[in-house]
């Protein structure tokens, strides 16, 4: 049975919307975005291209992003783990008992977190532009707005251009779909890296769409509330059996290459892509080599 149809999964007091794509009958990939990202931000090229493959695919908006619920963080604080049991939900809602999970920034760290507490959910492993559980992220923004080196043997912090992107980047409440555009355009052309051309066009169309689906625009900023809060452990990963892929762009300026080595390096068996010129994004000239790459992994026998 062909699918193209949209859920809303209840989880608790939450609402969590969520799009299926494909034939029920292939295997599932789930598709989970980074923080302050909507579900529909992975593109629908990439999407197209993974159902041609074979895969059931599903994507949905992470609570304070998009169609999904918005939290009071002050009132009712949650963590990755709490981020992690909504994606198990999400698969509960589909009738799925074991997926391919492919997570993006933030999303790479629910799907690691996944592959070590609920094993038996997760047919393989995908961390995409992401970083090993555990790693401090605050810390490291903090060094960076401070001035201060990077202590021997951390991970090197976003580059500080790029943060000053990100701080420019939501503008008032209220603001209009141009201002809104105005602020966004330039973290996009950073997080795209200044190898491969960039279509300003393509990042427009992604985020008016954003923009008119999203309850709150700015709710999304509790997701780095929630990885300060629970940031997991590194020597987690040591217990990860499902079969993982890293996938990374060379030009990432938020988790520089060396986060996609030490994921791969934390899991026994994982194996690294590095897709030259590529950023911290997903863009369409890139779409082919991803979904080559997460259809060779996915189609692997267990």
């Amino acid at each position: 049975m062909q699918e193209n149809n949209e859920h809303i999964v209840r989880v608790g007091d939450l609402d969590l919307w969520a799009e299926a794509f494909g034939d029920s009958g292939h295997p599932t990939v789930l598709l989970v975005m980074g923080a302050q990202a909507q579900g529909v931000q992975w593109p629908d090229g990439l999407v197209r291209r993974l159902v041609d493959g074979g895969r059931r695919v599903i994507r949905y908006d992470h609570r304070d992003t998009g169609r999904s619920s918005t939290v009071d963080f002050a009132a009712h604080p949650y963590t990755v783990a709490d981020l992690a049991s909504d994606a198990i939900a999400v698969l509960d809602d589909f009738k799925v008992e074991r997926a391919h999970l492919v997570g993006a920034s933030l999303g790479g760290l629910i799907v690691q977190r996944l592959a070590v507490t609920h094993p038996d959910r997760v047919l393989t492993l995908t961390s995409l532009s992401s970083q090993p559980l555990g790693t401090d992220t605050a810390a490291a923004v903090r060094r960076v707005m401070e001035g201060t080196p990077t202590p021997p043997g951390e991970l090197p912090p976003p580059a500080p251009e790029l943060l000053a992107a990100l701080a420019a980047s939501f503008p008032e409440p209220g603001a209009s779909l141009e201002d809104y555009l105005a602020a966004r355009l330039p973290l996009w052309r950073i997080l795209h890296g200044p190898v491969l051309p960039f279509d300003e066009e393509e990042y427009r169309t992604l985020e008016r769409r954003a923009y008119t689906r999203a309850r709150d625009l700015r709710a999304g900023l509790n997701h780095a509330l929630a990885g300060a809060a629970d940031p997991g452990s590194a020597a987690d990963l040591a217990a990860v059996t499902a079969p993982t892929l890293v996938v990374h762009g060379t030009e990432d300026p938020m988790f520089p290459p060396a986060h996609a080595e030490a994921t791969a390096a934390a899991i026994a068996g994982a194996r690294l892509v590095m897709i030259e010129g590529m950023g911290h994004t997903l863009p369409a000239s890139a779409h082919d080599r991803l979904a080559e790459e997460i259809l060779r992994h996915t189609g692997r026998r267990p």
